[in-house]
């Protein structure tokens, strides 16, 4: 079966036609940068032209890049606040006109690579970190994963969490080097292996 996989990302909002038994792209991914605001209307308008562009008829599923309980948005990360509180399911479902399934992007991501990635057949605690405009991560106990897990979350001295500190755009923001970038990079992971100690962090992210 081909299911349209979108991320949602705090610069670019990207589709591509995916099989759900092998996990491959079937089509070259399809890229409209986020539109300026990051609001709920104009984001889901995006992804309306998306499954326009490839003409998709099927599933729709959604990588979101924040916390996603129940269908709704616990906390607006990079986004406009006005994501707070809203049936995120309900918004993208009406705007695609498709049956919608939405998760944490790094979730999603992390489920891809430990059914068909590098984490396949992997034990113990295992956690992902994808690296773009903020950090986000997903965490697997013997391969189930455990939803929500937010690294970036992490308070860090003056800012509200760390992803403001260590995440790409912060890079882009304080205009770093990619080893002074780096640098705070490592700090966070020392702090995720200080935390949690995990068997395994598998990386991943826009970055790789």
């Amino acid at each position: 079966m081909e299911v349209l996989g979108i991320d949602i990302g705090g610069s670019g909002i990207k589709g591509a036609l995916v099989n759900s038994k092998t996990g491959e792209m079937t089509t070259k991914r399809h890229r409209i940068p986020t539109p300026e605001g990051r609001k709920p209307k104009d984001m889901a308008e995006v992804v309306a032209k998306i499954v326009k562009h490839f003409d998709h008829k099927g599933p729709v599923g959604i990588g979101f890049p924040t916390v996603i309980k129940n269908g709704i948005c616990k906390s607006p990360g990079n986004l406009h606040k006005k994501w707070l509180g809203l049936n995120v399911v309900e918004l993208f479902s009406k705007a695609t006109g498709l049956p919608t399934t939405v998760v944490n992007d790094a979730d999603a991501a992390g489920y891809a690579s430990m059914n068909y990635g590098i984490g396949k057949g992997k034990k113990g605690f295992v956690v992902m970190i994808t690296i773009g405009t903020g950090l986000g991560s997903s965490a697997f106990l013997n391969g189930e994963l455990i939803p929500n897990f937010e690294l970036g979350q992490i308070p860090y001295k003056k800012f509200k969490k760390i992803e403001l500190w260590a995440a790409d755009s912060a890079k882009t923001r304080d205009n770093l080097s990619y080893l002074e970038w780096g640098k705070r990079f490592n700090k966070f992971l020392k702090y995720v292996e200080l935390i949690i100690a995990p068997n395994l962090i598998i990386l991943g992210g826009w970055r790789f």
